[in-house]
């Protein structure tokens, strides 16, 4: 009897530490390292190889249109990421993890460009001010906006915090719609 309680006791402990479970190296919260970009998900998630351990890295100050949902220009943010960086030993400066369990950083990457910044400056992606005061890139979107570079092409590009808020509105009225 003791032994069937214990043994559930030990099963229970073990599955709420692997549900709660932080990222694989919590060691590298604001460190600074190198390591090669193996994969890119979208305009602003890269994931890289760390100790022969893939990790997922989203780039800080900034937000990208989705490639889900096919937003405009969702596709090129990809791709222009994927030339600044995709297959590099790039330096990672890393911040903190979200609540997805990514490490949130700024990359730099062999020709000693700041990657999040270049994202920006190339009118690839908005300035995620709900994350980032930082000034340098508010001023990068500005230039970029007022000199008409890649997305801001378009006077109604829509912010990607409001193409997936749309999306989410879209779903719960096609799943109220299916009851």
């Amino acid at each position: 009897m003791w032994v069937g309680k214990i043994t559930v006791f030990i099963l229970l402990i073990f599955f709420r530490s692997v549900s709660t479970a932080g990222p694989d190296y919590p060691e590298l919260k604001h460190k600074t390292f190198e390591a090669k970009v193996i994969g890119i998900t979208d305009g602003d998630t890269i994931e890289i190889l760390y100790r022969n351990q893939p990790i997922k890295i989203r780039l800080a100050h900034i937000d990208c249109p989705e490639k889900r949902g096919s937003q405009p220009y969702g596709n090129d943010a990809k791709a222009a990421l994927s030339k600044l960086c995709f297959g590099q030993q790039v330096q990672v400066h890393a911040q903190n993890y979200d609540r997805y369990k990514r490490l949130i950083a700024v990359v730099v990457n062999i020709r000693k460009q700041n990657v999040n910044q270049e994202m920006i400056k190339q009118g690839m992606a908005w300035h995620f001010k709900k994350y980032s005061k930082d000034t340098v890139y508010a001023q990068l979107e500005v230039r970029a906006r007022r000199n008409k570079i890649g997305l801001w092409k378009d006077a109604q590009a829509v912010a990607p915090w409001d193409w997936r808020k749309h999306i989410r509105q879209a779903k719960a009225t096609h799943n109220k719609q299916k009851d």
